[in-house]
């Protein structure tokens, strides 16, 4: 129970993160240095070894079934996380990017549900590729290519879009499911890496 606990702390910061790096994306004009400075929320949770659930799902693949368990768990705490991060800003004097979360909200609920799986596998594979090399190189620049990429590029990241739609008050039924459709998509992608290696043998 207390590693099941602080699994969820870790993830609820995670989620905090995230929570941070949408602020800054959504309170900019120019979206290239938007989509580049979100990053700090994936460079502070690799730095501090935070649980996201987009860079651990690609291992599930080398882990045991009880690792399913632990990606439910952070999966929760990242909800948690970025809801109270969109909370905590809709209270502010910065409260009024809620109407830009609304703008971005309203793109992925008129969306199909086939499309934002495969955006969300594109973002998935990005995020692997992230935490991964960092983990490798310790080098913050694939964090920031990956990242900046995958926003630049229109693609899902459930993590995210959890903040969005908590900043814009737009969580529905539609809006559940797309953040289940675009996390198994995030899910495969990451997996795509770890799987093409594991049938190498390696």
């Amino acid at each position: 129970m207390k590693k099941i606990l602080h699994t969820f702390i870790l993830a609820i910061l995670a989620g905090a993160a995230i929570g941070i790096g949408g602020i800054v994306y959504l309170s900019m004009d120019n979206k290239t240095a938007g989509a580049l400075m979100f990053t700090v929320g994936l460079y502070t949770i690799c730095i501090h070894g935070l649980n996201l659930y987009t860079g651990k799902a690609g291992y599930l693949v080398n882990q045991p079934v009880s690792y399913l368990a632990d990606l439910a768990v952070i999966w929760a705490g990242n909800l948690a996380g970025t809801g109270l991060a969109a909370a905590a800003v809709r209270q502010s004097r910065i409260r009024g990017i809620a109407e830009t979360a609304r703008a971005v909200c309203e793109i992925k609920l008129n969306d199909g549900m086939p499309s934002l799986f495969l955006l969300a596998v594109f973002c998935g594979f990005l995020m692997f590729v992230a935490v991964d090399g960092y983990k490798q190189t310790k080098n913050p620049v694939i964090l920031f290519m990956g990242v900046g990429a995958f926003i630049l590029c229109g693609f899902e990241h459930c993590i995210a879009d959890m903040f969005y739609f908590s900043a814009a008050g737009m969580w529905s039924g539609r809006a559940a499911a797309a953040v289940c459709v675009i996390t198994l998509g995030n899910t495969a992608g990451g997996m795509l890496i770890p799987l093409a290696k594991k049938g190498e043998g390696k």
